[in-house]
């Protein structure tokens, strides 16, 4: 399967026209624009069914990709969207989809709680006719999908441990706070992370890494743990913005925030106004959870056999990937409103 890879910016260009970036409410921003009803890309008029299946909202990014999805779906008269209540367990997920797929969608939308899990399920639902667009967390296969979006996340790590290695010279105890265990995002960000650190000669050690599934009380239980062994630590790298928030909560709890700063990932308002106070929390780094209204945008264009706006291919593409962005004090005031 040919893969389309596009970066930078021409592929902000095209996020434009596939997907509104929404606020915390799953609202429009202000400037973007509307999609419009069925034209002359459905000139029959035909209803078009979408299934979408995500964990359940543990977080605030994952509660903005579900309510990004529903107002996305809202815009269009020809959109019929058929959501399940989220679930963070795979078995239950997979019997989910297995619903989905029985009461026969168009497209089926799937952001895996677990990506290898979920394959199984992803290539029934393909073998069956049902074209899969798989969001973020990729599936272990491309057999397991039509089209895969989501974010560059090995581009995140690498963004982290290029940050890491300029503020702090190259030289410093490093402690990694990762998402959830054996899933893609993960593994990607703890090697972005990793690879880049490696300019730096072994003069960055990363001296305790610990999943914390993405939740700040994790958050908060395992780093009090690491504070308690670990006498002088320069930095923490964590791969939410929710979770850091448990981080950041135990550092502050032991008084140590004089000692080190911290980084996320993913976006989120709270760690958005933390970087802008400019103290303990440093940068976050991210791609916005607009993705899942761009993936109800490319369901409904696969369904309907057409292509996407601006692109000269008669088709969706296969593989569409979002760049990581780097925010920080510098440029934070400038991407706040898409904070979730």
């Amino acid at each position: 399967m040919k893969q389309l890879r596009i970066f930078g910016i021409a592929l902000l260009a095209v996020m434009l026209l596939l997907g509104a970036c929404t606020d915390d409410g799953g609202g429009t921003t202000e400037g973007a624009q509307p999609a419009a009803d069925a034209g002359d890309d459905n000139p029959e008029g035909r209803t078009v069914k979408i299934a979408f299946s995500a964990p359940g909202a543990d977080h605030g990014w994952l509660a903005a990709i579900t309510e990004n999805a529903r107002a996305e779906a809202d815009k269009y008269d020809d959109v019929e969207l058929v959501l399940n209540e989220g679930t963070n367990d795979s078995a239950a997920q997979a019997s989910q989809v297995e619903t989905l797929v029985n009461q026969d969608p168009d497209v089926l939308v799937i952001l895996p709680h677990e990506g290898d899990a979920l394959t199984p399920a992803a290539q029934d639902a393909m073998a069956a006719g049902i074209p899969v667009v798989n969001l973020d967390r990729e599936f272990s296969s491309p057999s397991a999908y039509r089209t895969w979006i989501g974010g560059d996340n090995y581009g995140i790590g690498k963004s982290a441990g290029d940050y890491f290695a300029q503020e702090l010279d190259c030289k410093g105890n490093v402690v990694e706070i990762q998402g959830l265990a054996g899933i893609s995002v993960t593994e990607l960000r703890t090697k972005g992370f990793a690879d880049a650190i490696k300019q730096c000669d072994g003069g960055i050690k990363v001296i305790a890494q610990q999943p914390a599934d993405f939740l700040p009380d994790k958050g908060l239980e395992v780093m009090e743990a690491i504070l308690q062994s670990e006498d002088q630590i320069d930095a923490v790298y964590t791969h939410d913005d929710d979770m850091a928030m448990g981080v950041v909560s135990a550092i502050q709890n032991a008084g140590r925030e004089g000692e080190m700063f911290v980084t996320g990932a993913g976006g989120s308002a709270d760690a958005m106004k933390l970087i802008q106070e400019g103290d303990l929390y440093k940068a976050t780094f991210l791609y916005n959870p607009s993705m899942s209204a761009s993936a109800i945008r490319l369901a409904r264009l696969i369904a309907l056999g057409a292509p996407m706006g601006d692109l000269v291919e008669p088709e969706v593409p296969s593989y569409i990937q979002l760049p990581a962005t780097t925010v920080t004090q510098e440029n934070v005031d400038d991407v706040i409103d898409l904070g979730y």
